[in-house]
């Protein structure tokens, strides 16, 4: 590993900068992804949860409880070394990047509904109940309250905690390189490896995530500010 320099950094990253671009992506659409389908399946658990028949109730239950009971990379593992190569050689499927993507997204997807699920749940239950029975004496549906009434609420008073979670979660695409995608902390780590620059990469990588996530928790702060201030 040679010494620190910020212009041997600044030279490799301008010379790699497409690939950067590219690793920056793969984390973004993952993120992005697996925020809209994790609030989407967390909404529906939710909703299940407080809404539902009591075996449906219960199952919904233990799979919120079994997805927040263990690491993210063992879900990422388990679709890479187990349910992906079966479904592959089930469905013709090679192991190509895209494959391996769409398992990443799945995996992400499935694991982040549970954490989303509990946020929205408690969302729910933070609309009072009256509301509830205000739309069912007006002649809707509960289907439709929930949709038309409760939901929106809920969502609305759930905001800045969604956000929160979707920053964990962009951090945690970093755990994608088991899968041998190049994310943008594994393509940072491949450039400071055949650059001799490791060091200065993992720093410029720690950075960049500081700046990113930095960023988005100071919206969420003032979200919560100006939610607070209404």
């Amino acid at each position: 590993m040679g010494q620190f320099s910020f212009s041997s950094l600044f030279a490799i990253i301008s010379e790699n900068y497409t690939f950067l671009l590219e690793g920056m992506g793969v984390s973004l659409q993952i993120t992005a992804i697996a925020i809209v389908v994790g609030i989407l399946w967390g909404i529906i658990l939710a909703i299940l949860r407080l809404y539902g028949p009591k075996p449906i109730a219960w199952l919904a239950t233990g799979y919120v409880n079994l997805f927040r009971s263990i690491p993210l990379i063992m879900v990422l593992m388990w679709f890479y070394l187990a349910i992906g190569p079966t479904l592959q050689q089930y469905l013709g499927l090679g192991n190509s990047t895209g494959v391996r993507l769409f398992w990443a997204i799945v995996a992400f997807s499935l694991f982040e509904a549970a954490y989303y699920s509990e946020i929205i749940r408690a969302g729910f239950k933070s609309v009072r109940r009256q509301q509830m029975s205000a739309a069912l004496a007006l002649g809707m549906t509960r289907g439709q309250a929930i949709y038309y009434v409760i939901l929106p609420q809920a969502l609305r008073n759930m905001i800045p905690l969604l956000l929160t979670q979707g920053i964990i979660l962009f951090q945690d695409t970093s755990l994608v390189y088991i899968m041998s995608l190049n994310d943008f902390f594994r393509t940072t780590d491949i450039i400071g490896y055949n650059n001799n620059a490791k060091m200065e990469m993992i720093l410029f990588a720690g950075f960049t995530y500081f700046v990113i996530c930095f960023s988005l928790s100071y919206l969420v702060r003032t979200l919560q500010k100006r939610r607070g201030s209404l």
